[in-house]
């Protein structure tokens, strides 16, 4: 699954419990969204690892790696592609010794290139940054320049671009240098969830 990182698109983020989830992952992975992450910050064990893994068989059947948020254990039982961590959720080694070689491990690196550099060193295989523009999901997130972006080229792992994406401002983070957006409520928030993955998709087509 590592290798499927290599390439470019819409990295969609489930948005927690909802009674939809399933239909609606289903819509974001048919509509072409290339990785997916699972993120439900909620309690209830036995329900975030059926969920877990019921998204897991839909990505697997379309080849699209699942990530967990940061839950290494959830992650593990239920058969993901890896898992994404954040500042309190553990480091990469134990999440790598956990998970195995092949695992995709994702990070948050926020407004900061130092950090991203120690990470990638530490062995992430992809590094997020964000938000980049104002987020309904964290509305008091810390913001990103562009130019994290650009300098972060010379690490050599792909980048993702987190906060406030839509159709509209995602074309400048991909000039920018982003490999991947990564986007919550402009699409799991829209009522067409297949057309409005499409949309960030063919973002890529254009630039």
């Amino acid at each position: 699954m590592r290798e499927r990182l290599k390439g470019r698109g819409l990295y969609v983020i489930t948005d927690g419990p909802r009674p939809d989830l399933l239909e609606v992952v289903a819509q974001a992975l048919d509509g072409g969204a290339r990785l997916l992450q699972y993120r439900d910050k909620t309690a209830g064990h036995e329900r975030r690892l059926g969920e877990a893994q019921a998204i897991q068989a839909l990505c697997a059947a379309r080849q699209v790696p699942m990530i967990v948020n940061d839950d290494v254990a959830l992650a593990r039982a239920a058969g993901a592609a890896g898992v994404h961590l954040g500042a309190d959720d553990g480091d990469v080694a134990a999440a790598r010794a956990e998970l195995g070689v092949e695992a995709i491990i994702g990070v948050s690196c926020y407004d900061s290139l130092p950090r991203a550099q120690a990470l990638v060193a530490a062995g992430a295989d992809y590094i997020a940054f964000g938000a980049f523009f104002p987020s309904p999901t964290k509305p008091h997130a810390r913001r990103a320049s562009f130019d994290l972006l650009r300098q972060s080229a010379a690490l050599g792992v792909p980048r993702v671009a987190i906060g406030g994406i839509t159709p509209d401002n995602g074309g400048s983070l991909i000039d920018a240098g982003a490999d991947y957006l990564a986007v919550i409520s402009a699409v799991f928030g829209d009522p067409e969830v297949r057309e409005a993955t499409t949309r960030f998709a063919q973002l890529f087509n254009s630039h």
